[in-house]
């Protein structure tokens, strides 16, 4: 009999009643999951924008409400904005929103999320729409695809019988596409005290996955010179924005000199009238870096160009900003914790690849608080904040099964979650 049975069949066959029967709901709920993600995607939600962070937070609150555990509502502190002319104010945040269930059970799961975009409210990319497999909308797969996917998969495994030694937190936050500036004391408590770490950004086009990250910085070199006439007294003057040229020059010759550190100056502010010696000037970069070690010496070479700025005569430079997420390198814990998701991925019949990338996310950061962590378990997409996003509908059911799989294995101790903390 077993012979005439087709690979899935044989596969499904391998678990019992109800995983088999949590796996085919899974396949039902794909309506339900584009439904919300078409409707979440639909709310503007950019990252600066607080009464449409307000509006989906309440919504994603309301939705992660079905499952059994605590919602809380949670402020977080105002970050710092360097202006234009050099001047630092606050910035204010939305809020995140921290589902809590089983709190004292002996296995702790941290899954984390946004519902942030990079997408501002004037931005012209605002409505979704789905073309065959295909939907395309703000957010559709850099986020909000992800949390109704991890939403699906969560109430897919409360479903199955029987207590749960299995507890988790999850955290979804307003600002992971500006660095994750607010919350990144909440990231940092909740994979301080997680055994192992579930994030919900997108996996390749191609369903492939993420293992090591790169860190990344952002930067504000803030420079003050001189203003002056420049027909009366241009020798007076100093001008900023030759000095935010000069270190802008000094920072871009760092790439190459240490292996796979990169500087990118992404914007110069400064400036005015022509007939006047500006006195502002502000220079904005990114810093990646792949281990401890490149982050130091970039840190380092950052301090000493700001520092060289302040040396000259008739000039001053505020150095702001940093590192917001550590570097996730490559271990022999996040090794066996790839091992387990492609053992997972095989159940499902799904050769799952993983590769290194420069790119960042809240992975990081619980990854530096020692909570090991797959974060491309979202659906499949691509065209990221780009007004391209799009996400692969057929991906929803697979990558929800995925991470069934994986809460199941946590479960039964299969996977040993625990381990990784050992």
């Amino acid at each position: 009999m077993a012979q005439l049975l087709s690979g899935t069949e044989r596969r499904l066959a391998a678990f019992d009643a109800p995983l088999r029967d949590a796996l085919a709901r899974l396949d039902s709920a794909v309506p339900e999951m584009i439904e919300r993600t078409m409707a979440w995607s639909a709310v503007n939600s950019g990252s600066r924008e607080l009464a449409n962070l307000n509006a989906m937070r309440g919504l994603v609150a309301d939705a992660f409400a079905a499952l059994p555990g605590s919602v809380e509502t949670l402020a977080l502190k105002p970050g710092e904005r360097v202006k234009a002319d050099g001047v630092v104010v606050e910035e204010p945040h939305g809020d995140s929103v921290r589902i809590s269930v089983r709190p004292d059970a002996p296995v702790q799961i941290a899954l984390t999320g946004h519902y942030d975009t990079v997408f501002p409210a004037a931005h012209a990319f605002q409505t979704p729409q789905r073309k065959g497999n295909v939907l395309h909308g703000p957010g559709c797969a850099d986020m909000k695809g992800g949390l109704a996917l991890m939403l699906a998969a969560l109430q897919a495994f409360e479903a199955l019988p029987g207590d749960k030694r299995v507890g988790y937190t999850v955290l979804i936050n307003p600002d992971e596409e500006i660095g994750s500036i607010g919350s990144g004391p909440l990231i940092a408590e909740l994979g301080g005290r997680a055994h192992v770490g579930m994030t919900y950004e997108p996996a390749l086009p191609t369903g492939g996955l993420v293992s090591a990250r790169k860190g990344s910085g952002n930067f504000a070199l803030a420079i003050h010179g001189r203003a002056a006439h420049v027909g009366r007294a241009f020798a007076d003057g100093r001008s900023a924005v030759e000095a935010g040229a000069e270190a802008t020059l000094a920072l871009l010759a760092l790439n190459g000199k240490r292996d796979e550190v990169t500087f990118n100056v992404g914007m110069i502010d400064g400036g005015g009238p022509v007939n006047q010696v500006p006195d502002r000037a502000v220079v904005r970069f990114n810093v990646r870096a792949p281990d401890a070690e490149g982050r130091a010496w970039a840190e380092q070479e950052i301090a000493r160009i700001a520092k060289s700025v302040s040396a000259r005569e008739g000039f001053h430079a505020h150095l702001h900003g940093g590192f917001t997420r550590p570097p996730k390198p490559l271990t022999p814990q996040l090794e066996k914790l790839i091992g387990w998701t492609r053992a997972a991925g095989d159940a499902l019949g799904v050769e799952l690849a993983f590769a290194p990338t420069g790119g960042v996310c809240e992975g990081n950061n619980l990854a530096a608080a020692g909570c090991w962590n797959i974060d491309t378990l979202g659906p499949c997409g691509g065209e990221l904040h780009s007004d391209q996003e799009f996400a692969l509908i057929d991906s929803f059911s697979e990558r929800a099964k995925l991470s069934l799989l994986l809460l199941a294995g946590f479960e039964s101790g299969v996977f040993d979650a625990r381990s990784l903390r050992s």
